[in-house]
């Protein structure tokens, strides 16, 4: 039996096996991911993304809460920023989902950026297949937070949920930091605080007048207090009716498209640091005799 197979049986030692060695980069593991893609049990993914301090960890905790009284299996996968030095994380979005960590139907995994842009890890969709193959779902998946540019997400999850706070700025800071572009759902979280409400009118009012990545409504936007509980259920259910939206071809084919151009930009920088030509090809730029995008171009040529 192979590693694929074991996920099949719903233990978690196989799944944690699986996923270090994902993290790892195994490089054993390439000849198996058409058979985990296939051995997907159709988990719904959902991402939780926000700038930072917005409550995300303690948002999904709640969430998970919601969920597990609903029946589900949650898996959760938590980025976590990395240290530029030794690529290590505090992993700290694990503190916050403690209450959760001997429930055998909850996975949490924590994983560290490295580096990588966009507020995920670059296995990061590996693992989430992984998780949905070993029967969880949702698979919810929690971003670093970096603010502005993190966008990655949205190719990757199926349903994006953008954590806002009452105290976010104007509404020029709103639209750059809120990554409201992406965002399927928002929730301004904290709302016990002064100006939740207001806050989330202000938002609703720059939606309606705003476009996302294809064409359509604006997305919610609701008021939740994950401490308390408080509009955590009416979250879970916009979550669960935007299901049905994500999964049409439209919406599935962009997340495909965007899927494989991450793949081909990854693949394409491989291969070119692995050619014969790479440290000449590195010369020649930094001496001004070609331009990076013609050798980028040579480059592609000579496989």
């Amino acid at each position: 039996m192979n590693a694929v197979d074991e996920l099949a049986s719903g233990e978690r030692r196989p799944l944690a096996r699986l996923l270090t060695r994902i993290e790892s980069g195994d490089p054993e593991l390439r000849a198996l991911l058409p058979e985990l893609f296939a051995a997907g049990r159709g988990g719904h993914v959902v991402g939780i993304t926000g700038p930072p301090g917005s409550g995300k960890s303690t948002l999904v905790n709640a969430l998970t809460g919601e969920w597990r009284r609903r029946g589900r299996r949650v898996g959760i996968l938590a980025v976590d920023p990395s240290s530029p030095y030794t690529r290590g994380a505090i992993l700290g979005d694990r503190i916050r989902m403690m209450e959760h960590a001997a429930d055998r139907d909850v996975f949490m995994r924590s994983m560290a950026s490295r580096g990588e842009l966009g507020g995920l890890a670059a296995t990061t969709w590996i693992a989430a297949a992984a998780l949905d193959a070993a029967g969880y779902d949702p698979v919810v998946i929690e971003t670093v937070g970096a603010g502005q540019s993190e966008v990655e997400i949205a190719r990757l999850a199926e349903t994006t949920v953008v954590v806002e706070v009452p105290e976010m700025g104007d509404e020029v800071q709103a639209i750059k930091a809120g990554l409201l572009e992406v965002a399927d759902i928002i929730a301004v979280n904290k709302g016990d605080r002064p100006g939740a409400d207001r806050a989330a009118r202000q938002l609703r009012a720059m939606l309606s007048t705003a476009g996302g990545r294809i064409e359509r409504a604006p997305p919610p936007v609701l008021v939740t207090t994950a401490t308390t509980d408080e509009g955590v259920a009416t979250l879970a259910d916009a979550i669960d009716a935007h299901r049905t939206a994500a999964r049409s071809p439209i919406e599935a084919r962009e997340r495909a498209a965007s899927q494989v151009r991450r793949a081909l930009a990854d693949l394409a920088a491989r291969r070119a640091t692995a050619a014969p030509a790479w440290d000449e090809t590195l010369r020649a730029v930094a001496d001004r005799e070609l331009d990076p995008l013609t050798a980028a171009e040579r480059l592609l040529d000579g496989w």
